[in-house]
């Protein structure tokens, strides 16, 4: 009976270590591929909000484009069109630049 015991106390250790480093694995992966990569684009959109300056040209996360005509510690305004309608909204509002979006078009063509 003891022969059984002792047989079986090395490969259940020696599975527990494989397991633990199969882990550790799997969570350099999903490091490298999930949120290292969503933490750099949300560095990158709060940059973009705290560079912003007046007459940027901007676009809201629901479509809304605009110059900017006013800044504040957290908030926004920026006119519409041809009438000036004048909009206030919150700097986390801001999706893209026009500076942001032709670098980005010239990204693309590189390629």
């Amino acid at each position: 009976m003891n022969l059984f015991l002792t047989a079986d106390a090395p490969t259940a250790a020696g599975g527990g270590l494989s397991m633990i480093i199969m882990l550790v694995v799997m969570f350099a992966i999903m490091y490298f591929m999930v949120i290292r990569p969503e933490n750099k684009k949300k560095k990158k959109a709060e940059d973009m909000r705290n560079s912003l300056s007046l007459g940027d040209e901007i676009t809201t996360i629901g479509g809304i484009t605009g110059k900017i005509v006013q800044i504040t510690e957290d908030t926004i305004t920026f006119e519409t069109g041809e009438d000036r309608v004048r909009i206030q909204t919150k700097k986390w509002a801001i999706s893209t630049t026009a500076k942001m979006e032709a670098e980005e078009e010239a990204a693309r063509k590189r390629k």
